[in-house]
């Protein structure tokens, strides 16, 4: 019998969140919209995002990976397990995390997993867009969320809607980036500040003062090279502390092989590799 997967194998979405360096630009732009959200509070409540930025992203990568990669129980009960945490996290406070907010932080991955993918990659198709939205609407709904667009072209509208209306600079903002750049050093933020400036919606680009242009962009082609002489694993571990090095190597995806004959073909083809 089949195993059944919450995201298809030949999915698109395995294909943008099954590279590092796409999964670290979906983050960036995540770091900087969430800054701005009206209801970041909710992320200061238990005080592991100021202490810890850096860990919280790949936290939340292990959750995200866990849903794309999974067979489609073990990715439900990921969910769930997302799901419950919001609800303690809601007890404790004593009050209750407005549902604008949970579709805001999920239209941040549709968008930027779709923005990532076409900066590092190619455009992609009318139906690959649909695909990826489907995919984290099926998330949205498993959670619970109210108001859910459709399709994507209405998701593209209330994503419009939705960054004009619960954006704004506090001082949350300001404390947020402070400590992205105590916990990255100045040529790590610098190289932060840029991605976000490539990758971030306009209305994200004006509040946060970003420029217009990202100063990455000859840099990011020198990048596309280095993949061809396998230099892109060195460079993605100077742009982030040495102590994530391994969780940055994780984030490629690995299938794992199970079938015999297939484990013999590889050993086969690994011998005759070093012959």
């Amino acid at each position: 019998m089949a195993k059944e997967y919450f995201v298809d194998q030949d999915s698109i979405v395995r294909q943008i969140w099954g590279r590092s360096d796409t999964v670290l630009f979906i983050f960036a732009g995540a770091a900087a919209e969430f800054a701005l959200n009206k209801s970041v509070d909710w992320l200061y409540f238990t005080g592991r995002l100021p202490a810890d930025p850096i860990g919280r992203l790949f936290s939340t990568v292990s959750y995200a990976r866990s849903i794309m990669f999974s067979e489609k129980e073990t990715a439900l009960r990921t969910i769930d397990a997302m799901t419950s945490i919001h609800a303690q996290v809601e007890i404790n406070r004593g009050a209750k995390i407005p549902d604008w907010a949970y579709r805001d932080v999920l239209f941040m991955l549709i968008d930027y997993s779709i923005r990532a993918f076409e900066i590092l990659e190619r455009k992609l198709t009318d139906a690959e867009r649909e695909e990826v939205f489907q995919v984290f609407n099926r998330l949205g709904i498993r959670m619970g969320m109210a108001g859910l667009p459709k399709t994507y072209h209405e998701w593209k509208r209330m994503r419009h809607q939705h960054l004009h209306a619960n954006l704004q600079h506090s001082s949350f903002t300001t404390d947020l980036f402070s400590q992205y750049q105590k916990h990255l050093g100045a040529i790590r933020y610098w190289i932060l500040r840029e991605v976000q400036t490539a990758i971030v919606p306009q209305a994200v680009q004006q509040l946060l003062r970003l420029g217009k242009v990202s100063l990455l962009y000859p840099l990011l082609i020198l990048y596309k090279l280095s993949r061809l002489v396998k230099l892109d694993d060195t460079i993605k571990s100077l742009l982030l502390p040495a102590k994530y090095k391994k969780a940055i190597r994780d984030l490629d995806y690995k299938p794992i092989i199970k079938q015999k004959d297939n484990l013999r073909e590889v050993i086969i083809r690994r011998a005759l590799q070093t012959s």
